[in-house]
């Protein structure tokens, strides 16, 4: 099971990448704990990230394309993975395109969690509070979500025209949406 979980920031992307990864046993590989670990260890990936992620910005797509290649390059991830946070750009989607077909396997399928924008900052706010992460004010959440719509939205079409784009309602209880994407991943395989 090779799979995208998308959706804009804050939609639940990295819980319900680890339920479903966890389900058909593969890695949840989320870029926002790579770049996280990159940025904490000062690696030069993680000092260039740094800037970008400060001002809610994308990291350049170089400096992405190489964290997701290392990391989909691992052992654990040769069965496949459930992969968040990537492909933010449409030249990202080319690259993952690439990446994958080095390995033999092809995308199964791209589940986007869909979410109201004014939950998102309010449940981003909430974990900000709780885990006490700086990148995450509110002036920084809005302008995640301007790039989100500008940038990544648009690939949705991508997947949608390949007939490998489900979309799930994000909302609710975090075991409710996990079986709605179980089920929606489910039902867009056997098809």
């Amino acid at each position: 099971m090779r799979m995208l979980i998308m959706g804009p920031p804050g939609a639940g992307k990295g819980t319900q990448a680890g339920a479903v990864a966890e389900s058909f046993g593969v890695p949840a590989i989320s870029t926002g704990d790579i770049f996280r670990a990159n940025v904490s260890q000062a690696t030069p990936l993680g000092i260039v990230a740094k800037k970008f992620l400060d001002a809610g910005e994308y990291a350049p797509d170089d400096v992405t394309n190489n964290m997701v290649r290392d990391r989909i390059s691992e052992p654990d991830a040769a069965v496949g993975f459930v992969l968040d946070g990537y492909p933010r750009t449409e030249q990202q989607v080319k690259e993952l395109d690439e990446m994958i077909a080095f390995t033999g396997g092809r995308l199964d399928v791209v589940v986007c969690l869909t979410v109201e924008q004014d939950e998102l900052v309010t449940r981003l706010l909430g974990r900000a509070a709780v885990e006490g992460r700086t990148d995450d004010t509110e002036e920084v959440i809005r302008r995640r979500q301007e790039v989100y719509c500008a940038q990544t939205e648009p690939l949705l079409d991508i997947y949608r025209r390949r007939g490998q784009l489900v979309e799930v309602a994000g909302l609710g209880d975090v075991i409710e949406v996990t079986e709605r994407i179980l089920v929606a991943v489910t039902a867009a395989l056997a098809s």
